[in-house]
C-alpha cells in the first residue's frame, strides 16, 4: 500500500501538469478513480423518457424541520453545533429559487451512519447526519448541524479525509442533479487528500471551502459558516463528474 509520502508526491506530479476547475475522472493519487472513471463514450438517454419513471419532488415533500439535522432525535447530538448557509446562483448571480438541497455527512467523530462505515469511531444515537431544504426567493439555503469530523480511508496507508458535507442539488427533476463537497476553512489535511486535490486548480478548490461567518453565530448555541454555490460560469463551483459514476 502507497505511503503518504508517495501520495503526496503523485499530487504534486498531477499539478504540475496544469490546473483543471473540475475533478480528473483519471487522478492516480485517488486510487478507486483508476476503476471507476468511465472508459467508454456516453451513451444519449432521452431526459424525458427518463422523468416518466423517476421520483418526484415538490414543496410539500419537504418539510421546515428537516434542516436541523440537531433536533430528529430524542436527545441533542454530541459535537460542536453550527449554521451552515449560503445561496445557489447561477453565473450572472441570479438566484436558484425553489431547489431542493440535501446534506449528508459524518458525525463529530468523523463516522457515518451506514453499514460499509466500519472504522472504529463512536456512533452518536442522536444523529444521523442526513437533511434537506428547499431555496428560498433568494436562493437562499440554511442548515443546522453538527460539525463533521475527520475520518480514515483506505485509499492508501494512513490516509484520512477532512472534514466535509456532501451537497446534492436538483432543478426541477431528478435528471438535473449535481452533487459536491463543502469543507471548513484551515484543514491542515487539504494539502494531503487526493479527493480535495483532484481539482488541480487552487483557485477552483478555494471555492469548496466556507468562510467562517461571526454573523451567523448564535450567542452561546452555535458557529456560522457560510458557503454560495454557482451553477454555471468561470467561478462555477466544483462539481463531481455527470458521467463519474
Amino acid at each position: 500500500m502507497p505511503t503518504q509520502a508517495d501520495i503526496d508526491a503523485e499530487i504534486a506530479a498531477a499539478g504540475a501538469t496544469g490546473g483543471g476547475s473540475q475533478p480528473r475522472l483519471d487522478y492516480p493519487p485517488y486510487r478507486s478513480t483508476l476503476l471507476r472513471h468511465p472508459n467508454r463514450p456516453p451513451l444519449a438517454v432521452d431526459p424525458e423518457g427518463v422523468e416518466l419513471w423517476a421520483p418526484v419532488f415538490g414543496p410539500q415533500d419537504v418539510a421546515a424541520d428537516e434542516a436541523d439535522l440537531t433536533i430528529q432525535h430524542a436527545g441533542e447530538p454530541i459535537g460542536e453545533r453550527i449554521v451552515v448557509t449560503g445561496r445557489v446562483v447561477d453565473g450572472d448571480g441570479r438566484p436558484i429559487a425553489h431547489q431542493l438541497v440535501e446534506i449528508w455527512q459524518a458525525n463529530a467523530a468523523g463516522r457515518y451512519r451506514h453499514q460499509r462505515d466500519q472504522h472504529p469511531a463512536p456512533h452518536d444515537p442522536n444523529f444521523t447526519g442526513r437533511g434537506r431544504c428547499l431555496t428560498d426567493a433568494e436562493g437562499t439555503y440554511r442548515f443546522v448541524t453538527i460539525k463533521p469530523g475527520a475520518y480514515p480511508w483506505r485509499n492508501h496507508l494512513n490516509a484520512w479525509r477532512p472534514a466535509h458535507i456532501h451537497f446534492s442539488l436538483f432543478g426541477t427533476d431528478f435528471t438535473q442533479r449535481l452533487v459536491t463537497q463543502m469543507y471548513f476553512p484551515g484543514d491542515p489535511l487539504f494539502a494531503r487528500d487526493p479527493i480535495f486535490q483532484s481539482i488541480t486548480d487552487p483557485r477552483a478548490r478555494e471555492r469548496l471551502v466556507a468562510a467562517y461567518d461571526h454573523r451567523l453565530t448564535t450567542p452561546e448555541r452555535s458557529l456560522g459558516y457560510r458557503w454560495d454555490v454557482v451553477l454555471t460560469g468561470a467561478h462555477r463551483t466544483p462539481f463531481e463528474p455527470d458521467d463519474a459514476a
